[in-house]
């Protein structure tokens, strides 16, 4: 008798770590989603996995989604974002490679009441690709909401999914599919260089810092333009792994201090080089801006991760005297960044 092959809804999560089916791991963005959108569906996922293949509702507390924000706000975007979300995954049918596009989250509902629930269903296609599925990555989840970008995320996605495969250590893609996997806008980062530079070196220094794996993209050239890429990775010995242990003890700014080489002291911090410091502002306002200065920094800025940026906004207020305004302060931030970080 023919052995029955390995599903992947019947891997299982644990305290530590949570499935994710390989055809979701290498979609194509058609409509590019953040990082607090993929954090949010890897959630969403989790919750419904025990019955995910079946046409039922799944029912979650949508404190369990917000994070480390105090505002609902934020939850109600990223559900809009991923119902209005089309992808292209790569399926077989009839024996032969083809393109399936699908919506990743179906109809759901939302009580208003900040402590409320939130209810939500997986749409059939989707179901049936999750149903077939015999490739997944396990994810760490101290890991998942410790990386700081969207793409530094997918790029771990596709290590973990790849990682335990026993004949193969590379993969090629071309650049196109290297950007549709990763969920670069269209009309963004166009050039290797601004591709390198912004997306993938920032992603593979978070992935080799945090992860059990470590990680090398490099250029692949048809003449003299990059066309391809090679992806490797192989996983890291003892000494590594408990660096990337110690490494998501830091605070964000202390993870991205080390994951950029950078070990000298930051200004205005004491003799302590293994804690990141506090952004003097937090002290007196709380880790919350304003939802209409995201909305502001949205509209403003589109094509950018609010959340990445907001992130080197408050590493870069390291030390500084508290701001008047945060949330112009912010916005003056972002201003800058974006003319310094053309997309």
């Amino acid at each position: 008798m023919a052995e029955k092959s390995y599903r992947t809804i019947d891997a299982k999560p644990n305290a530590e770590s949570l499935i994710k089916p390989g055809e979701l791991v290498d979609l194509i963005e058609v409509t590019p989603l953040t990082l607090a959108d993929r954090r949010i569906y890897n959630q969403l996922l989790e919750n419904a996995w025990e019955a995910i293949d079946k046409p039922v509702t799944h029912v979650i507390a949508k404190s369990a989604l917000r994070g480390s924000h105090n505002s609902n706000d934020r939850i109600g975007e990223s559900l809009e974002r991923l119902m209005s979300a089309i992808v292209k995954v790569a399926v077989t049918w009839d024996g032969e490679p083809a393109v399936e596009r699908v919506q990743l989250l179906g109809g759901n509902l939302e009580g208003l009441r900040s402590d409320g629930m939130l209810e939500y269903e997986i749409p059939a296609r989707l179901r049936k690709i999750i149903r077939n599925s015999q490739v997944f990555a396990r994810l760490q989840r101290e890991v998942m909401f410790a990386l700081s970008s969207k793409y530094a995320l997918t790029l771990y996605e596709m290590v973990q999914k790849r990682g335990n495969l026993r004949w193969k250590a590379s993969e090629r893609f071309t650049l196109e599919a290297l950007r549709g996997v990763l969920g670069v806008p269209k009309g963004k980062l166009t050039s290797w260089s601004n591709l390198k530079l912004r997306a993938i070196d920032p992603a593979v220094a978070e992935v080799n810092a945090l992860s059990d794996f470590l990680v090398e993209i490099d250029p692949v050239k048809t003449g003299r333009a990059v066309t391809h890429v090679e992806l490797r990775w192989w996983r890291k010995d003892g000494d590594a792994s408990g660096a990337a242990d110690r490494a998501l003890q830091f605070s964000k700014v202390g993870r991205r201090v080390r994951a950029e080489g950078r070990e000298e002291k930051l200004a205005g911090q004491g003799a302590r080089p293994d804690v990141a410091p506090r952004p003097a502002w937090l002290d007196a306002r709380g880790a919350a801006l304003r939802t209409e200065t995201y909305e502001t920094a949205r509209l403003r800025h589109p094509g950018y991760d609010i959340y990445f940026v907001e992130g080197e906004w408050r590493a870069w207020s390291a030390g500084k005297p508290p701001a008047d305004d945060p949330d112009r302060a912010f916005l003056a931030f972002f201003r800058k960044f974006a003319e310094a970080n053309p997309i």
